[in-house]
């Protein structure tokens, strides 16, 4: 009994000695920032219309935080082969629940994207999803060493394109273009060839406006995103106004904290709109003191896939940070009208357990893959 305790300090202590303390203590407090901001917008929107406790999606946020610290910690002291194994696992798993959405899956808003257990918070498959796929992805364009390399690239996109075609279903144009824009950046920096990248983008748009042609009862409402982005008057696009008149009406100081009416007018400003209640309410300079903060951990990453000499290490941290890096943009460009609305959460700041837990595994992965030594060696 002795000798497991000092077995797990030394692991501990190696894997405090190993771990890029920049990159977690940047990740922990974008978590607590969430927190915090989660406190700041639901309450009175709780309290008021939803019929439940003052701190009711706090409480929640609160553990979903508490839940998050932990698999980030957990995965990010793993023997990286062990993890990996695992992740491959898991994957299939994931891809299994997003079959069953269809079958079983929650309604909300025209869109079945949920499962709920019962005994457990809904949940969103597609979370779990996005940090696995990238890193099968990277399995079948790195390591597969005895397949030519465009057969490997096809590969990938047969994957991709399941998914794709079971996310349309539900139907979620976001993800579906997150996901399509991580796989276009993996290939892209693993040495595709531009004419052919061009071609398949050619060919996504192809596919999407044929859906949209083909079968508008399903995917008529892009169409109608699209077009009331270019033209406001010609559809309803009252959350996406509000929210850029909340971030006109904080300027670069904001309201102050509590003083923002975005919350009280925007059922979804917790999730879809956190960025524009909290440019509401701390100013444009707290916003990009965020983006700043994403850009960083992209820029931590970055370099050490530099210097990192396992090409399956680097292809997997380049389409993880590229998640998160993209993701974050889509959602600041979707509260300034600068793209159509698409339903994105800002990782590790918006409220709701998939939301979180999703970006938990992906920063619990990229501290596995970045650490100076595994644990496999001690």
């Amino acid at each position: 009994m002795f000798n497991f305790g000092r077995e797990n300090t030394g692991l501990v202590a190696r894997w405090w000695r190993n771990i890029d303390k920049q990159i977690l203590f940047l990740f922990i407090f974008l978590l607590f920032l969430g927190l915090f901001f989660s406190f700041s917008s639901t309450s009175p929107v709780v309290a008021e219309k939803m019929n439940k406790l003052t701190y009711f999606f706090f409480t929640r946020h609160l553990i979903f935080v508490s839940i998050s610290l932990f698999l980030i910690l957990t995965i990010s002291m793993q023997e990286k082969k062990k993890l990996i194994d695992f992740l491959f696992f898991l994957f299939f798993i994931s891809i299994l629940l997003l079959i069953l959405v269809p079958v079983f899956g929650t309604e909300i808003k025209g869109s079945k994207r949920w499962l709920d257990f019962k005994i457990l918070p809904m949940f969103q498959p597609v979370e779990l999803v996005k940090p696995l796929f990238i890193i099968f992805l990277a399995k079948i364009i790195i390591l597969n060493d005895k397949i030519k390399i465009y057969r490997r690239y096809l590969y990938s996109f047969l994957v991709l394109l399941f998914i794709v075609v079971l996310l349309i279903n539900q139907p979620d144009l976001g993800q579906t273009l997150l996901l399509t824009a991580v796989w276009i950046t993996m290939i892209f920096v693993s040495g595709f060839n531009m004419i052919l990248l061009s071609i398949l983008g050619l060919l996504f748009i192809s596919i999407f406006a044929s859906l949209i042609l083909f079968f508008p009862e399903k995917f008529g409402y892009i169409f109608l995103r699209i077009k009331t982005f270019i033209d406001p008057k010609t559809g309803d696009n009252f959350q996406s106004q509000k929210a850029l008149d909340a971030i006109k009406q904080g300027g670069l100081t904001g309201q102050g904290m509590g003083e923002g009416i975005l919350k009280d007018k925007v059922p979804e400003a917790h999730t879809d709109y956190i960025i524009a209640v909290v440019s509401e309410e701390f100013g444009a300079i707290f916003v990009l003191f965020i983006v700043i903060i994403f850009l960083f951990i992209g820029y931590r990453v970055l370099n050490k896939v530099f210097s990192e000499k396992d090409e399956f290490l680097k292809l997997a941290l380049v389409g993880l940070v590229s998640l998160l890096i993209i993701q974050t943009f889509i959602h600041i460009g979707v509260n300034t009208r600068l793209l159509p609305t698409t339903g994105m959460t800002l990782p590790f700041l918006s409220y709701g357990g998939s939301s979180l837990t999703g970006s938990a595994i992906i920063a619990g992965i990229i501290l596995n893959f970045t650490r100076k030594d595994s644990v496999r060696n001690s």
